[in-house]
């Protein structure tokens, strides 16, 4: 893999795709003063080297009645590198799961999870998360309200 350091250009566009993915290569030439011909080739460049990783639409959970976020904090009982491993595999595969961080303090991993409700959400810590292996202390944080939402990472 080619090693690559994003230019001024290329975190312009970057920060630019990240706020609108929709835009074309034609506005973001317009947005950076530049021809469509190199923003496009950039745009390839960037994708080709993982920096854009997916586009996608993004959902605002609020928009629907039955959307329950929590946060799971997790606890091994056995902290070998394959014990790691292992668990991010396996929570990988849990639709609810749209978020698995290995964290540093008093848990392992934190988990950012969905539910439709509280019932949904215990069937899934009973049916689903519980029939992991190696799970030791969990600790859940309900999501009330939300005061900030962002996607998009300062491109520096």
């Amino acid at each position: 893999m080619e090693l690559y350091t994003p230019d001024q250009t290329d975190r312009d566009i970057l920060t630019l795709l990240q706020k609108d993915a929709r835009l074309t290569y034609k506005e973001l030439a317009a947005m950076l003063h530049l021809s469509k011909s190199p923003i496009q080739e950039r745009v390839k460049r960037l994708e080709r080297l993982g920096f854009i990783s997916s586009v996608v639409a993004l959902i605002d959970p609020n928009k629907f009645e039955n959307c329950m976020i929590c946060y799971l904090q997790v606890q091994l009982t056995n902290h070998s590198v394959n014990t790691f491993r292992l668990f991010q595999q396996e929570v990988s595969k849990l639709d609810e799961v749209l978020e698995c961080y290995h964290t540093t303090g008093g848990f392992d991993f934190m988990l950012k999870v969905v539910a439709r409700n509280m019932i949904a959400y215990n069937d899934f810590l009973i049916n689903k998360f519980g029939r992991l292996d190696n799970i030791g202390t969990l600790n859940s944080s309900l999501v009330i309200t939300q005061a900030k939402r962002e996607t998009a990472l300062p491109v520096l």
